[in-house]
């Protein structure tokens, strides 16, 4: 179906107020930091703001027709350039939300993740004994919001619960950062971000790609900077290419991934909701091995002090966010 030329919109009356950039603006950068720390998920965010259902249709809005439509119309091809087309198709899928919602997820991600590298050097036993308790009381907060009715929904935890468990040990295939790895990472991470109630963050953890993507992505932007801050630029070609892999994955995952688990709560909300509560607590394993790994003197007296003083902060936070935020009612997914 086509739009009349008349019909078409004009970028004057297509870019919203200010106003209303500057809230999608704020609520991405909330969603960002929600997402770049396990336990606290984005989707959570975006519901608490009001923003849930205009973000899960805008997704579904971004079909691959239409975006090779879009840049179809970018360029010299079939008849050349129309804007106004091109235009009309990014309204469609409410473009102009979509920019403005991630540009404030990528400048959390990418401020959290800075702190992220310098804590994982600097202090792993405080970083991820604060992480331990966001996604403890993440799952306890989940567990309350589940009833197990039928054993397929009981075998479904399981299964979820062994996968995250066994994930979240060392696994050799996962240690080697390959870029399929990374994609896969993405894929899944993206996907998660949409989910209320699930960490993108969780899942690089449980995939082991956590700290390593929070370090390369720190590393990148540093190169990036380098002309300016005089700083090196020698692993720019390498990170930028983990980074890309990641978000192409990523974007995948918005059309696959994400889609596949929109149909499975479709289809059994019940057992789909378990396994994905039971990822959140066999995840509890991650932070306690990558502690132990981090920490040369591995869990002395003083490292599970800290760890569990940062556990407890990290718990009360949440708490806290949960208890003046919202309830969260996982039948809104």
């Amino acid at each position: 179906m086509t739009t009349s030329p008349e019909k078409l919109p004009t970028l004057s009356g297509s870019v919203p107020p200010v106003r209303e950039w500057a809230r999608t603006f704020a609520i991405g950068i909330c969603m960002g930091s929600a997402d770049a720390v396990p336990g606290v998920s984005g989707g959570t965010i975006a519901l608490i703001a009001g923003i849930y259902g205009r973000l899960i249709a805008m997704i579904n809005a971004l079909t691959p027709t239409r975006i090779v439509t879009f840049l179809k119309a970018l360029t010299p091809l079939d008849g050349g350039f129309d804007f106004r087309g091109a235009l009309h198709i990014f309204d469609e899928v409410d473009g102009w939300f979509g920019l403005a919602l991630v540009a404030g997820v990528g400048l959390a991600v990418v401020l959290i993740t800075r702190a992220v590298s310098i804590l994982a050097d600097e202090a792993p036993a405080l970083l991820f004994g604060f992480f331990f308790g966001l996604i403890a009381v993440s799952a306890v907060i989940l567990l309350r919001e589940i009833s197990f009715d039928s054993m397929f929904q009981l075998v479904a935890g399981f299964v979820g619960f062994a996968i995250a468990f066994l994930l979240a040990g060392p696994v050799e295939f996962l240690e080697s950062h390959a870029l399929l790895i990374v994609f896969l990472a993405g894929a899944v991470a993206v996907s998660a971000m949409i989910l209320p109630g699930i960490s993108g963050s969780l899942l690089l953890i449980i995939l082991g790609q956590y700290k390593f993507m929070s370090d390369t992505l720190s590393r990148f932007i540093d190169a990036l900077l380098s002309p300016v801050t005089g700083g090196s630029s020698a692993t720019l070609v390498t990170d930028a290419t983990v980074v890309v892999t990641f978000i192409a994955g990523g974007f995948v995952g918005l059309f696959t991934v994400s889609r596949v688990v929109r149909r499975a709560l479709d289809r059994n909300r019940p057992a789909t909701m378990t396994f994905l509560v039971a990822l959140v607590v066999g995840a509890l394993r991650a932070p306690i091995v990558v502690t132990r790994e981090e920490t040369a003197a591995g869990f002395t007296d003083e490292v599970l002090f800290a760890f569990t003083a940062a556990a407890v902060a990290g718990s009360l936070f949440l708490l806290a966010l949960n208890w003046f935020a919202v309830d969260l009612d996982l039948d809104t997914v």
